[in-house]
């Protein structure tokens, strides 16, 4: 059963730690840009999806924002919009603050299916429409082709620093263990193992001083 419990336990701590990276790591995608605009949204319960309220313009917390927004399609004719907020000095570390310019950027690189310009949008995020949440764009260049070939650097280098930070941490961890939790943990074994021969020695001199006693009652008992 523990062996049980300690798996479920690993099991959700690594899908939640994926979750986190998916969620939090650069992911690239090959679009189209069909339209940018402003809009006014709604930010209730699905706060988390959205950048701080004043990260770069320095305006009170509302439950209305005017947020930038691009419009993009893929090769197969599948679309998705992205949001185009600063990111600022908070989560994720993107340090974004031109949000302008890339909207500037994305209107400019704007086209048509009889005439594309594919190009590549860096961005964090999931699409959820249920929680009305869109990915935010951070970065977008001109490409020859839907077809081109992204390299996630990145992603591979941060991911090869976490698994080499866990490694370390877990050696540290196991020679932790060995110097110091496992003497610990048997020199309290052998305190209650002593505490235990005493106890046991105890009830037997308990009881041989009692049977003594109980002895010498009965020579009295004879005698009468």
């Amino acid at each position: 059963m523990w062996t049980k419990i300690k798996w479920g336990i690993r099991i959700l701590v690594v899908l939640i730690v994926g979750l986190f990276l998916h969620y939090t790591l650069p992911q690239h995608d090959v679009v189209r840009i069909t339209e940018t605009s402003n809009r006014i949204t709604h930010i209730g319960g699905n706060w988390i999806f959205y950048s701080i309220e004043d990260t770069g313009t320095g305006a009170e917390t509302n439950t209305e924002r005017d947020i930038r927004f691009i419009d993009a399609a893929f090769d197969d004719g599948d679309v998705m919009v992205y949001r185009n907020e600063d990111t600022g000095w908070f989560w994720p570390p993107y340090f974004k603050w031109d949000s302008a310019t890339l909207q500037a950027e994305a209107a400019n690189l704007k086209s048509t299916s009889a005439a594309p310009q594919w190009v590549v949008i860096t961005h964090y995020g999931w699409r959820i429409p249920l929680f009305s949440a869109f990915p935010n764009a951070v970065n977008i260049y001109p490409v020859a082709g839907p077809d081109v070939t992204i390299i996630p650097w990145v992603n591979i280098i941060l991911l090869v620093v976490l698994v080499f930070l866990i490694f370390m941490i877990r050696k540290m961890w196991l020679q932790f263990r060995e110097r110091m939790v496992d003497p610990a943990l048997a020199d309290v074994g052998e305190t209650f193992d002593a505490a235990g021969q005493r106890v046991d020695a105890a009830r037997k001199e308990a009881r041989g001083f009692f049977g003594r006693i109980g002895a010498w009652l009965n020579t009295w008992r004879a005698k009468r």
